[in-house]
């Protein structure tokens, strides 16, 4: 049995899980790990994060890495191409989802709950998650509102990491002022109103959405606040023994 090590509101994590339902993989947990954020959790899973995936105590870190790593393993249903060509354009249109639009949302989350906004930062990273979402309306194009895939017409590796990606701009940007992005980009509005009616998307939204309001919660009622004083400390204190 593997563990994903994981959390709701996760987008790398999200990509990872929505992945698992879409192959129907049932020998893989799912778990919150009691220890993040804590010096324990840097020790045992050095980048600090999630996802990592538990293979017999063997830990794999990094979304991308683990993706491939169970399509390699669990190869069927195919969330690849069926040539190197078409592979090559999932890849593509995943790292538009992963790279240019779900690091920058990362990046930019901090400023929706600031106090004070850095309107440098968001002047920057805003800038860019619009850029990218012109250039990703241009790579899937009017088909994938069409049929409700990212390319290929099927379920891909692509919706897997723009499903997380698009629930980042609808729900992180709003609060730091930038315009939606997706208005003014046709196809990937109707890719992203047609890809949440797939079950293994809206399963992953659901818990998305189910993370999301556990963040607001604990916003509200000031955890957050504390929790991540906590975390900054158990960081520095994990950097200074390593």
């Amino acid at each position: 049995m593997m563990t994903l090590y994981s959390g709701d509101l996760s987008p790398y994590a999200a990509r990872v899980r929505m992945q698992i339902y879409a192959k129907g993989i049932t020998d893989i947990a799912l778990e919150r790990p009691a220890t993040f954020g804590t010096p324990q959790y840097r020790q045992d899973n050095p980048i600090g994060r999630i996802p990592v995936l538990d293979i017999d105590g063997d830990r794999m870190p990094e979304s991308q890495v683990i993706a491939e790593y169970l399509e390699e393993v669990y190869p069927t249903p195919s969330m690849l191409g069926t040539t190197a060509r078409e592979t090559a354009h999932i890849r593509t249109i995943a790292r538009i989802g992963d790279i240019y639009l779900m690091n920058n949302l990362f990046m930019l989350a901090g400023q929706a709950y600031a106090t004070e906004k850095d309107q440098s930062i968001i002047g920057l990273l805003g800038g860019q998650v619009t850029r990218n979402v012109r250039a990703l309306d241009r790579m899937i194009g009017p088909k994938a509102g069409e049929d409700g895939f990212a390319c290929c017409g099927r379920l891909t590796m692509a919706d897997c990491v723009l499903v997380p990606a698009l629930f980042m701009i609808e729900n992180t940007l709003p609060a730091t002022g930038v315009p939606d992005p997706l208005a003014a980009n046709p196809n990937v509005t109707a890719y992203w109103a047609a890809i949440k009616t797939n079950e293994h998307a809206a399963r992953t939204l659901v818990e998305l959405h189910r993370g999301l309001e556990e963040r607001r919660a604990m916003m509200a009622s000031g955890d957050f606040a504390k929790m991540m004083v906590a975390f900054r400390a158990a960081q520095a204190e994990a950097d200074a023994i390593a």
